[in-house]
């Protein structure tokens, strides 16, 4: 017998779908893989039912690797590799309701779904009980708006820390997305929970070091850092990893596992900006019932991630998400964030 599906999260998947505007005449794919939760699937479809949606579900194979690294809550998802009947397939829809375990964020394959003007509504694989406490909203939508607005017209990020962090990025030709939590609009993608920003710096924009100090995280392991690590940062790529515990070796041995330059690249930068995302909340789920999301949009965490990066031509499995917590950020010199609080 599956979980039991509390009305709670049906209301919430209800509200979320309601505000992708999904017209009448619009195709709808379920699309998930043999790993998906599967209460994720049951729920996108009652939902998709009771408000009259026609929809069909496109399950993969999820790709096995008897070999190398581990992959997990890279954005990346593999699912589609190979796929081209699925990809077509995707691309002929109006919506796509990602349910891959991974994720479309950094697919190869995603930038030609969007570029035939299907919407992508990414569901991160979390517990749902996590996704309803996580509702988006209008206030939110604003919120992220006005944040990506003002990254478009800035030219440089600058962000230090207590902890030694001395970090800049040139913002000249990044390409910034915010992330609200539903998507509206053909072409474009969104994930639940939202509530962030991220730039994608354009090649070589990336420079100083970041410090990572006990109780700032490390998303890819779950796990909250309890011993410092400072990442020297050359020209977008991680240079040298320094420090003393398992979270420096852990973090070494994982990215050197690829054997791949681009892993050690920075993949995008950007803050949280979501006050009902818990900074907690990592402690409080089995690591199985959740994907880190919330911990990305916790409002004034600096969200610094290596791995893949398409505006700067760059795909790899390799990623880290690492929230840093208690940072100073300036755009052009004005403090937006101070020590972890939004200005």
């Amino acid at each position: 017998m599956g979980t039991p599906l509390d009305p709670v999260w049906l209301d919430a998947f209800r509200q979320v779908f309601s505000r992708c505007r999904i017209g009448d005449d619009e195709s709808v794919v379920v699309l998930a893989e043999a790993g998906s939760r599967g209460v994720l699937i049951e729920l996108a479809e009652i939902t998709l039912a009771q408000l009259g949606y026609q929809y069909y579900r496109l399950v993969l194979p999820t790709p096995v690797s008897l070999a190398g690294p581990v992959v997990r809550s890279s954005g990346a998802s593999t699912a589609l590799t190979g796929q081209t009947a699925a990809v077509q397939s995707l691309c002929g829809a109006d919506v796509v309701v990602d349910l891959t375990v991974e994720g479309l964020m950094h697919a190869p394959e995603t930038a030609e779904i969007l570029k035939s003007g299907t919407r992508v509504m990414n569901i991160s694989n979390e517990h749902p009980e996590t996704l309803s406490r996580l509702l988006p909203d209008d206030a939110l939508k604003d919120r992220v708006k006005e944040t990506v607005k003002r990254i478009r017209t800035s030219t440089m990020m600058k962000v230090i820390s207590g902890a030694g962090t001395d970090l800049t990025v040139n913002l000249k030709d990044a390409n910034t997305v915010g992330v609200w939590g539903w998507t509206d609009r053909p072409g474009t993608l969104a994930h639940w929970p939202g509530g962030l920003f991220v730039s994608f710096p354009a090649a070589g924009s990336v420079n100083g070091q970041l410090v990572l100090a006990a109780g700032d995280l490390n998303l890819t392991f779950k796990r909250y850092i309890e011993s410092p690590v400072t990442l020297t940062i050359k020209d977008d790529y991680v240079t040298d990893l320094n420090g003393h515990g398992a979270d420096c070796a852990l973090m070494k041995d994982y990215l050197a596992s690829f054997q791949d330059k681009a892993a050690y690249a920075t993949s995008h930068v950007g803050w949280g900006l979501n006050p009902a995302a818990r900074y907690e909340a990592m402690t409080m789920y089995d690591r199985s019932d959740t994907n880190g999301t919330e911990l990305r949009a916790v409002a004034g965490n600096f969200l610094y991630s290596t791995g893949a990066n398409e505006f700067a031509g760059r795909f790899t499995r390799g990623h880290f998400d690492l929230p840093v917590m208690g940072c100073t950020i300036s755009l052009d010199d004005q403090v937006v964030v101070n020590q972890g609080v939004p200005a």
